[in-house]
């Protein structure tokens, strides 16, 4: 248990919420002229734990056997929970807990069917126009992705996914769309979910398959597919201070941490070295530029990435207003790793730490963790934070009196609002909200599980689609309203 050095307290208009993403949340996949995404063409693999990666493992095979599937091949995102049909339902639940923002995002392929397509759909459109007016209603302010996770298909199959700069215009020409028809009520922006992710799944992404580039070095390919995400960022940045001149816009980075495993100089060059890999996109978003450490390493591995002379300009002019995050765990590195044993985690493997216990996924609990990397970011970055994704998988169940009973939810929840009380009021960080990841049951990314069950809200659905979509409030539900109404001050309950 996380002790707080400082009486709890948050200032005024802190924002507490939930978050989702399309993909993981709306099912849908073939209703009110939506295109196809990478997403739903991601199968159902039964995995372990120590194995989860291979859930990451995608091929031109696998496209042909998703496009070629019929109703009752196990998708999981076609389906998700249909938010899609239970928006309003849903939202009302959320008004209930109290709260005051809920982050989701805009599925592309529903806003252009094509991203090609001269005009976008208006069926689309009139979907999250609704939804962004039920949560005006009722007094919650969207957060807004542009991009989580699922790219529209024709980017794989028409084109080479982001390694082809035509995606930069269809990007702003869709992010433009967005601006126009949605400002008025959405006012929190971010541009691509986990910027950083690409190296660990390259498929959703950057629409990236390795065999459909023979011949040639797939890092480098990466490299070049990030280059241009980071220049429509930074065009999609600029362009909603122009249209939405009230809006403010973020960059989104997964805040994995890790700690040297031991004391020895090894142990923390490794850390240092894999902390910058996971800043260093980010330092681009928030500086205008890149960082020389990222040239060096381009460089130094004989790669070649195409950067344009007006480029430069670009990313200087698109910095952005604040810095989000996702943080669920901490692991450890070190410079060789024979003999350790391996803890899985958010896509991403790490050595695992004796003195942290895990979940039933092998992610190791650290709200201590949450407080250090707010402090490592503001130091780093000056900008204001947000803590967009943060939550614990676990494997409810529904008991005999038809409740769901998980106390562990609520005690992660309770370390981990302590260890932000601690990072605003001893260390001085300048954080402006949290949102719960998964704040009703999803599609795990990860694992493309039911099962593994983040929500304060139970859906019922299974990982191979049997159930009815049946929404029941856990007993975190009113845990959570209670820690909102006392503006995260009260965190008692009873196990």
């Amino acid at each position: 248990m996380y002790q707080n050095v400082s009486p709890l307290h948050f200032p005024n208009g802190f924002m507490w919420g939930g978050a989702t993403a399309a993909n993981q949340v709306e099912g849908a996949w073939n209703e009110g002229g939506k295109g196809m995404t990478v997403q739903d063409c991601l199968p159902y693999r039964e995995v372990g734990v120590a194995d989860f990666t291979k859930q990451f493992a995608f091929s031109s095979q696998d496209l042909e056997e998703a496009l070629a599937a019929g109703e009752d091949a196990n998708y999981p995102k076609r389906r998700a929970i249909d938010f899609y049909h239970h928006y309003k339902e849903d939202i009302a639940s959320f008004a209930e807990m109290g709260y005051k923002v809920l982050r989701v995002s805009i599925c592309w392929s529903r806003i252009y069917t094509d991203p090609r397509d001269p005009e976008p759909n208006e069926e689309g459109i009139a979907y999250y126009e609704d939804m962004f007016r039920e949560l005006r209603a009722h007094g919650i302010e969207p957060l807004v992705t542009l991009s989580h996770y699922d790219p529209p298909l024709a980017l794989v199959t028409d084109y080479q996914g982001w390694y082809s700069r035509e995606c930069i215009d269809l990007f702003v020409k869709y992010a433009r769309t967005c601006f126009e028809r949605f400002g008025r009520y959405v006012k929190y922006w971010l541009t691509f979910n986990e910027v950083d992710a690409m190296l660990r799944h390259a498929v959703t992404s950057g629409g990236l398959i390795e065999d459909r580039f023979p011949g040639m070095e797939f890092e480098e390919v990466i490299y070049q597919a990030m280059h241009h995400q980071m220049v429509a960022s930074a065009k999609a940045v600029k362009l909603c201070h122009e249209l939405v001149p009230d809006a403010q816009v973020g960059c989104m980075m997964t805040k994995l941490m890790f700690y040297p495993y031991t004391c020895k100089p090894e142990d923390n060059l490794a850390t240092q070295q894999r902390m910058r890999s996971i800043y260093r996109y980010v330092d681009i978003q928030v500086f205008g530029e890149y960082p020389r450490y990222l040239l060096t390493e381009i460089e130094r591995k004989g790669y070649e990435v195409e950067m344009r002379p007006e480029d430069t300009r670009i990313l200087r002019e698109g910095t952005v207003d604040f810095v989000s995050f996702s943080y669920y765990m901490t692991s450890c590195m070190a410079g060789d790793t024979t003999g350790l044993d391996m803890a899985p985690g958010n896509t991403v493997n790490g050595v695992k730490n004796p003195h942290l216990p895990s979940s039933e996924w092998g992610w190791q609990t650290d709200p201590t963790g949450l407080r250090i990397s707010l402090v490592e970011l503001y130091d780093r970055y000056r900008k204001p934070l947000f803590i967009v994704e943060n939550g614990l998988g676990a494997k409810d169940v529904v008991s005999e009196d038809g409740c769901v009973h998980d106390p562990y939810r609520m005690e992660y929840l309770a370390d981990h609002v302590r260890a932000m009380s601690d990072a605003i009021n001893v260390d001085g960080v300048d954080l402006i909200g949290y949102t719960w990841w998964g704040c009703i049951d999803l599609v795990s990314e990860s694992t493309r599980q039911m099962s593994k069950r983040y929500g304060f809200i139970y859906v019922d659905m299974d990982d191979y689609g049997n159930g009815t979509f049946k929404r029941i409030k856990k007993d975190s539900f009113n845990y959570y309203k209670q820690v909102i109404e006392s503006n995260g001050e009260n965190l008692s309950f009873e196990a």
